[in-house]
């Protein structure tokens, strides 16, 4: 690395169903489904909306998610049952999983294939 940071490219999802999958985070956070290349076939991706934030893979596998992944993606909403909700119109699941902090709400919810992800919203009030 010739003592350059390492940069944050991307998130990787390993996925039975990469569309289905693809499709959910791409309505949960408005970014278009693309394929990265002829190099990966199967795999799509989302581009992030905010300049120069990574991308989200999607990787095609045969077997399915078995036990808790170590890794998840926090997601900010404004509005913690709304965004909830949104994610069950998808496909996904809730949890019923909440935190309330002076910093904020979290909620914990799956996408269709069971990934875990936290939505985050500002404190109530």
């Amino acid at each position: 690395m010739d003592g350059l940071p390492a940069t944050w490219w991307a998130v990787t999802i390993d996925c039975v169903d990469p569309a289905r999958v693809a499709a959910f985070w791409s309505a949960l956070l408005g970014a278009p489904v693309e394929e990265p290349g002829s190099d990966r076939p199967g795999w799509l991706r989302i581009r992030p909306i905010a300049p120069h934030g990574p991308v989200v893979n999607f990787q095609p596998v045969d077997e399915p998610k078995v036990g808790k992944v170590r890794l998840h993606l926090d997601v900010l909403v404004d509005d913690i049952e709304a965004g909830v909700a949104q994610v069950v119109g998808l496909g996904g699941t809730d949890t019923g999983a909440r935190e309330e902090l002076p910093r904020g709400r979290i909620a914990v919810v799956r996408d269709p294939e069971g990934n875990e992800l936290c939505l985050l919203a500002s404190p109530a009030g």
